[in-house]
């Protein structure tokens, strides 16, 4: 149901996010305060509140975050696009376990809203494929994915 707002992930949503999923990452570049998006896939649904994700420490959008902690992640999922938007807190500068430089955030969920335009339904959820040494990839997903799962503590 389009333009419905919502203060926390629903039961779709949460089971959608308890796994490696694709979506689009908002936050305001440091520099020009303009839009960024960027897509990632390493995140994790802690609860229907919450939301950690693990990015590339190198990445703009750690700088961005750190400038503005208001972000929002775009989901493509259950028939609709959601976004979810709320506040990104630092969890770790650099991630313990994993064989990359990886910064975690959490974020805060404050509203989730489904944006998908009056009278349409998402037909199919976007899919991708990792292009580097598949068992390499595979492997690093489990490593960050099970590092993002011990968050659940966090909360």
């Amino acid at each position: 149901m389009p333009n419905k707002v919502d203060t926390s992930l629903s039961s779709e949503l949460l089971t959608l996010l308890k796994r490696e999923q694709y979506v689009l990452l908002s936050t305001i570049d440091h520099e020009t305060t303009g839009p960024n998006v960027s897509a990632i896939s390493w995140l994790y649904a802690v609860n229907d509140r919450s939301i950690v994700f693990a990015v590339d420490s190198k990445s703009r959008i750690v700088k961005n975050i750190s400038a503005n902690e208001e972000i929002t992640i775009t989901l493509i999922g259950n028939e609709s696009t959601y976004s979810i938007g709320g506040k990104a807190v630092l969890v770790e500068e650099r991630m313990e376990g994993v064989p990359l430089k990886l910064t975690k955030f959490m974020l805060q969920i404050k509203e989730v809203r489904d944006v998908m335009f009056y009278g349409a339904k998402m037909s199919v959820e976007p899919a991708y494929e990792k292009t580097y040494d598949p068992e390499a990839a595979a492997k690093l997903d489990r490593s960050v994915m099970s590092e993002l799962k011990k968050s659940n503590a966090l909360t």
